[in-house]
């Protein structure tokens, strides 16, 4: 195995060529190779690396295995004007949730809101992005997914449900979105991830081991469960979205949803949930987008407590994250040499795209 002594702060761009050459190397499409990886480089930019390029390896051991196909979308199976149903087919996740996306948009548009439902999905990566894509249109933009149950309910010892992600952003004629985006466990899995990966432990409250005890040892984390965010509040969330998404979608729900990094063979079959609100169908054009924006401000400004220099309103640490990356991103050195050994096992050699 190749290895990479630190971490490397790399050219975005160069970074998504490389991970584009990827894709294309398993029999995806250029174009839509271009897309993945620019949705998945854009997440390290923000800083958010359990959701970037990290996630390469297990999407190419899962495209060479024939569990995600290489289809540039999903194939609409219901469409009854403001409500559409996706069968994804298992085709890569970004691709299908741009489909979603864009319908969910055009039909907001013409009908005031729209839901678009996705069926047997791969993952897509961070679902803020398609939030705001949808948010940039004029939209309020909400995104959920379903995962493998990873959670307990409170006081349970076997995970029941997914850290199922919403994400939320509205118009805004600010310089950024009002934006959330959240698994609804305490943490992402691939945070945990992340620190085992670099030896390191976890804090306390983040997961349990199998038999349902706090751990703070990362791989004792990935065998057993997550903890869900504010205890029952978020369990409860999580449920919820659980449903809407396999239950609108008739897709996968709970234990029918497979494990993210299981057996490559075997599809992952989450579902997704894409909601647009047009809110020009509710107010006068660019007046929600207005009064977003002084709430923004009205956050930004607010009387801050001892010690505390900045007080950043949702959706501005992503934003300030991408204003001062100046086009570049960090990325961890088992990421890189992930990148490096997975090209290379496909016959490219690209560590001169991913140095320093």
């Amino acid at each position: 195995m190749t290895t990479a002594a630190t971490d490397g702060m790399l050219s975005a761009a160069t970074l998504a060529e490389a991970v584009a050459a990827i894709f294309v190397a398993v029999g995806v499409a250029p174009a839509d190779a271009a897309i993945v990886a620019e949705d998945l480089v854009a997440a390290d930019v923000e800083g958010v690396a359990s959701h970037g390029v990290m996630l390469v390896p297990m999407y190419v051991d899962r495209l060479r295995a024939g569990s995600v196909s290489t289809a540039s979308t999903g194939e609409i199976v219901s469409d009854r004007e403001a409500a559409v149903v996706i069968d994804a087919h298992d085709a890569l996740g970004q691709l299908t949730a741009r489909q979603a996306v864009g319908l969910a948009v055009e039909r907001a548009k013409r009908y005031g809101l729209a839901a678009v439902t996705v069926r047997n999905a791969f993952h897509f990566g961070a679902a803020g992005r398609y939030a705001r894509m949808m948010a940039d249109e004029g939209c309020v933009g909400m995104v959920m997914a379903n995962t493998r149950p990873l959670m307990p309910a409170p006081g349970g010892a076997e995970p029941l449900t997914g850290n199922n992600p919403i994400a939320i952003a509205t118009p805004s004629a600010g310089a950024f979105a009002p934006e959330i985006d959240m698994a609804l466990s305490a943490v992402a899995m691939g945070k945990i991830r992340n620190a085992a990966a670099a030896g390191q432990p976890i804090p306390q409250g983040w997961a349990a081991d199998k038999s349902g005890a706090g751990t703070t040892d990362p791989k004792a984390a990935i065998e057993g469960m997550l903890l869900p965010a504010a205890g029952p509040k978020g369990y409860g969330l999580a449920f919820i979205v659980d449903l809407l998404c396999g239950g609108l979608s008739d897709g996968a729900i709970g234990a029918e949803v497979a494990p993210l990094y299981g057996p490559a063979a075997r599809p992952y079959r989450c579902a997704n949930l894409f909601l647009a609100i047009d809110a020009g169908h509710f107010v006068a054009p660019d007046v929600f987008a207005t009064r977003a924006g002084a709430e923004l401000s009205r956050v930004s400004a607010t009387r801050r407590a001892p010690g505390v220099e900045r007080v950043y309103a949702p959706g501005e640490l992503a934003y300030a994250a991408r204003s001062c990356a100046a086009g570049r991103c960090r990325v961890s050195a088992a990421a890189l040499t992930s990148l490096i050994d997975t090209a290379r096992s496909l016959g490219l050699d690209l560590g001169h795209l991913l140095s320093n």
